[in-house]
């Protein structure tokens, strides 16, 4: 259907033809997903734009444009964007514009604390320990251990207990959890996604009438308010200080990350360029 759609086909320049049918097959999904689900759909961001705050702006408000043609509301929308200092900053003025943000590739303290005062609508941390296990080095990782924490787990609630306690519009969505464990030491977070495995154990699990309703919520405003934060924590991030605070974990986890999504978007793009034109 993106590659049928007129207004792009129109285009001259190939490079700018393919970005436009690149942007209209994800505003179909995203069209088709906002059918289906309530709540909000979080569209992509081209990651190739993570270091340009204004390339991400304006990818965003061509999104939008297209999204309005096919009479999907703002507020049914969140744009995800990668947490580097430029894509922050990005969701800084987007919503300043009244546009919902949803920061992800989120591993340290520092990125959730500027995401959260940039006012991104969510902040989406990875919980997923693979890197603590197979490395050492990360000041941020090798204190939670020393304390006696899971590093992911304990960046959540920490983040948590930071936008909870100061009062940050921010919601905070927990990622990559591996087992039902995980949800449990979570409970009380704003969003989680939950691998359809784990919510087929959860839904599999057999439990005592007592058992079942025993679990603690473990994250909340109360148990925020009492987390004391160091000065250094509660620093008014820029590029300069987020730059300096981010260790080696969050640095090589984040250009990991942004490469696969680079990769995927250019393996779309190839996939559209080699049907089009389509056939009559």
């Amino acid at each position: 259907m993106a590659l049928a759609d007129s207004t792009c086909s129109r285009l001259d320049n190939p490079e700018l033809r393919l970005s436009c049918f690149f942007n209209k097959a994800l505003v179909n999904v995203g069209g088709d997903l906002a059918k289906l689900v309530p709540g909000r759909v979080s569209t992509e961001v081209d990651a190739r734009r993570a270091y340009d705050t204004h390339g991400i702006i304006r990818r965003v408000h061509d999104l939008l444009k297209l999204y309005n043609e096919i009479d999907v509301p703002p507020e049914r929308l969140l744009f995800k964007i990668p947490s580097t200092w430029q894509g922050i900053e990005a969701s800084r003025l987007l919503e300043s514009e009244g546009i919902q943000t949803h920061l992800t590739f989120v591993y340290s303290f520092a990125q959730a604390a500027a995401a959260a005062q940039a006012g991104a609508s969510v902040i989406q941390i990875f919980v997923g320990r693979d890197w603590a296990r197979n490395h050492s080095g990360d000041p941020e990782i090798e204190a939670a251990i020393q304390r006696g924490e899971d590093p992911g787990l304990g960046l959540v609630t920490k983040a948590y207990n930071y936008i909870h306690k100061y009062g940050h519009k921010s919601k905070l969505m927990a990622a990559a959890v591996r087992n039902k464990q995980d949800l449990f030491s979570l409970l009380g977070v704003d969003y989680v996604i939950a691998p359809l495995k784990i919510l087929q154990s959860l839904k599999e699990s057999i439990t005592s009438p007592d058992e079942k309703y025993s679990y603690v919520r473990r994250l909340s405003p109360q148990s925020a308010a009492n987390h004391n934060f160091t000065a250094e924590e509660l620093t008014k991030w820029d590029q300069l200080s987020l730059a300096s605070a981010m260790g080696p974990a969050s640095m090589q986890l984040l250009a990991a990350g942004l490469e696969g999504y680079v990769n995927q978007a250019n393996r779309v793009e190839e996939l559209l360029d080699k049907i089009w034109p389509p056939p009559n």
